[in-house]
């Protein structure tokens, strides 16, 4: 079907895009972000609204870059991981396990997200910082790469903005 312009609406919604569970079924994205302890983002990564958290982490901790220190070889890999109860599978766990990274993920049922408040919320808040740029706010782009590459642009500058305080 096409309108006065000759242009047509259909299924074209771009790349890892998904319904939305929470939001009538629209098209969007999800961004996974992996923060360090003061908020500064390491790793991030798009998928589709529909896709599950968990279904994130393994892509983006491979995806932390080496990470310089004041004394010894660069980290490849954090030293320990905060996560919700999205990321609380058996499997998850037991690959953090074999690469040396301690987890520390609130387990489904039987205890409260609460406890990771006061962890979770430089993730929040690093989130907040993304949305914040009106191109991520909503998704434009309908090639994922585009929209990935304005992400990791608004990533640089919230580093560079905590940076050169």
């Amino acid at each position: 079907m096409r309108d006065r312009l000759g242009q047509h609406a259909g299924p074209e919604k771009g790349e890892l895009t998904g319904p939305n569970p929470v939001d009538r079924g629209k098209y969007g994205s999800k961004i996974h972000l992996i923060t360090e302890r003061s908020g500064l983002p390491l790793s991030i990564g798009i998928s589709g609204a529909n896709t599950h958290d968990s279904q994130g982490l393994i892509p983006l901790v491979k995806g932390i870059p080496p990470i310089r220190s004041r004394r010894g070889p660069r980290r490849r890999r954090p030293g320990k991981l905060h996560g919700d109860k999205g990321y609380d599978y058996r499997h998850l766990r037991r690959w953090l396990r074999q690469r040396g990274i301690t987890h520390r993920i609130a387990r489904r049922g039987i205890e409260t997200s609460k406890g990771l408040g006061k962890h979770r919320w430089t993730v929040e808040r690093s989130m907040a910082w993304l949305t914040g740029c009106r191109r991520l706010h909503r998704r434009y782009e309908r090639k994922a790469d585009h929209f990935l590459a304005f992400t990791s642009i608004a990533c640089t500058l919230i580093c560079y903005r905590r940076l050169t305080k």
